[in-house]
Order: structure tokens, then C-alpha cells, then sequence
């Protein structure tokens, strides 16, 4: 469904992507793990078109994207939670799904989805009035999921969606990742906590200093020795 081939990026003289390569097949969770700066968000930012590669292809059910503007991409039914939430403080929780809807005019199906929004996090549902910046960061990262499940995306990607959250709400958020994979949309997951991430991963990928190293199963690499060592404080 998604595939990069051979992708770089600089920041000017810094190389930050090198030649990685990665895919994800239709009905997937896929994770990319690796340290800080090792252009796990780079690499989530080029394929959803806010960072410009400088070499290589991105690749979406086998149509080159590469340079199709990143509205486009929201169009063609890929979406991003950006590290961060990135939710709208000074607009309600109505309206910040609302946003997520932006490219849609099917009103009567928004609201379904909303509602699905709603049963998925049930916490929004009882907020909807309430504005984003007074959320607590569990409930705006559901939100920044629930804004991106809005646009009705085949693929979502997924950018440190445990970053700053309690152990419990951790666990929380990636149950609710595993129910929307198994209601038919595929995940491209980054994520700093990769035990967690490859507890839940179909399949997996190491990327270090831009570079993608090793790839297999979230199993297979939940007990190789070395990614235990380097990712799972050697557990």
C-alpha cells in the first residue's frame, strides 16, 4: 500500500534520510523504531509531504507521490497525528474534528464518523464543548487521532503518540491503535517506546542516523539480543 524507495533528505549540508526503504502492506501496523535524531519523524514527514526528498520515490497503492503537494495526500486518503498533538487549543473538540472532516462534504457520514470518534474515545464525547488547550495530554493526543481518523484515511501515520503520557494512558492509546487497524486502516507507526510498539506491530524497522538497519517481524525483533540492548534497556 505505502512503499519508500531509496528516499533522502538534507536539511541543507545534514543527510538526514539515506537511501532508506521501507513498506507497508494494506491492513498492517508497521513500526519504525529507532534513537532520537534518527529520522523517524523526518521519515513520517517526507511521506506525508511537509519535507521535500531530495532523492528516492514515496510510493502509494503503486502511484508515485513523491511530489504531489501534501493537501493532495490528505486527499488521497493519507494522514498524520504530528509529534506533539498539534490540536487547535483555542477551538472546541467539535471543531477541531470538524477540521479533520475540511476536504469532506458528506455531512450525515461526518456525523457517523464522529460519533465513531466518540465511541472510540469516549472522553471527547463528553467534552465536545470544552476547548483543546484545557485538555490534558492523554486527551489531546486522542484528540489529534480522532481529528486524523475524521479525513477517512486508508493509512495513518502515527508520530510518537505515547510521548509525555502516563504508563496506564499508554497502554490505553495503543489498544485504541490496534482497534482502529483492525477495523481496516493501515498504520505507520513511530514510536520512541518500542517495546510497547513492537508488542503490537506486524512488522517492524530500525533506523539509525537516517539509514534504515534492520527490518522483520515486531517478534522477531522484540527478541533479537541487539535491539534489546539498544531499545529495551537490555531487558
Amino acid at each position: 500500500m505505502l512503499e519508500i524507495k531509496n528516499l533522502n533528505v538534507h536539511y541543507g549540508v545534514i543527510h538526514a534520510l539515506k537511501d532508506a526503504s521501507l513498506t507497508v502492506n494494506k491492513g498492517e501496523i508497521v513500526t519504525l523504531i529507532g534513537a532520537n535524531g534518527a529520522g523517524k519523524t523526518t521519515t513520517l514527514r517526507t511521506i506525508s509531504g511537509l519535507n521535500k526528498a531530495s532523492g528516492g520515490k514515496v510510493l502509494l497503492e503503486g502511484k508515485d507521490i513523491t511530489n504531489v503537494p501534501a493537501p493532495k495526500r490528505v486527499e488521497m486518503n493519507l494522514s498524520q497525528v504530528p509529534e506533539g498533538r498539534r490540536i487547535f487549543p483555542a477551538m472546541t473538540i467539535v471543531e477541531n474534528l470538524e477540521m479533520g472532516a475540511y476536504l469532506r462534504k458528506d455531512k450525515a457520514s461526518i456525523k457517523r464518523d464522529m460519533e465513531h470518534v466518540y465511541e472510540l474515545f469516549p472522553i471527547l464525547g463528553k467534552r465536545k464543548k470544552q476547548l483543546a488547550g484545557t485538555l490534558s495530554g492523554g486527551e489531546q493526543q486522542m484528540l489529534a487521532m480522532g481529528r486524523a481518523l475524521m479525513s477517512k484515511p486508508k493509512i495513518l501515520l502515527l508520530d510518537e503518540p505515547s510521548m509525555g503520557l502516563a504508563p496506564l494512558l499508554v497502554r490505553e492509546i495503543f489498544e485504541i491503535i490496534k482497534s482502529i487497524n483492525a477495523e481496516g486502516t493501515t498504520i505507520l507507526l513511530v514510536e520512541q517506546n518500542a517495546k510497547m510498539a513492537l508488542s503490537i506491530a506486524h512488522r517492524a524497522y530500525v533506523i539509525e542516523t537516517g539509514a534504515i538497519v534492520m527490518s522483520g517481524t515486531g517478534e522477531e525483533l522484540a527478541k533479537s539480543d541487539e535491539i534489546r540492548k539498544a531499545y529495551l534497556g537490555g531487558e
